[in-house]
């Protein structure tokens, strides 16, 4: 499905298609995980456009899976898969790759440290809704089993990128204080 014009009116009785046609309500529970993929690729977008020139982190391939993702969201029983389990294996080997160059967790992290490194918690903890929706609509309506474990490793790539951004600025993580 091509987009060629942004205003079809078609949507105004709170009705939108998905990408085979069909129509759905706009409160329907696969509509939901649609906003909240987009959501977080915003917020990953507004978090990379702070980052520093080292270390090169590819934020585009993985906001081209999350639209792989969406893509195959919003067809009911997709024919294909858009995600693979190569971009799974990419984020498992980043994450160890990182989280080996960052100190032992003590404690949990309280988010913030900097501006870029908010704006990396904020992703992160929209991707833990997008994931809880996700298997919301997976328990009604079975999806791709990578499409789940990717968004579970996608809000630990986002959190040791975090850790490594607080790291690499000079500011200190603080922890949690359990008084």
């Amino acid at each position: 499905m091509r987009i060629t014009k942004v205003t079809t009116k078609t949507g105004d009785k709170g009705q939108t298609a998905l990408a085979d046609g069909s129509r759905v309500s706009k409160d329907s529970l696969r509509v939901h995980c649609l906003g909240s993929i987009d959501e977080l690729n915003a917020a990953i977008g507004f978090a990379a456009v702070l980052l520093p020139k080292k270390p090169e982190i590819d934020f585009k391939s993985i906001q081209n899976d999350l639209l792989n993702i969406g893509a195959e969201i919003s067809i009911p029983n997709p024919e294909k898969d858009y995600l693979n389990q190569d971009r799974i294996d990419y984020l498992d080997k980043n994450i160890e790759l990182i989280n080996n160059d960052l100190p032992p967790l003590k404690e949990f992290i309280l988010p913030g440290g900097n501006d870029v490194c908010s704006r990396m918690h904020l992703a992160r903890s929209i991707c833990r809704r997008a994931e809880r929706d996700l298997v919301s609509l997976n328990n009604k309506e079975q999806i791709s089993s990578d499409i789940l474990k990717y968004i579970n490793r996608l809000s630990d790539y986002l959190f040791v990128i975090a850790r490594l951004l607080i790291r690499i600025s000079d500011s200190d993580e603080i922890q949690w204080n359990r008084s």
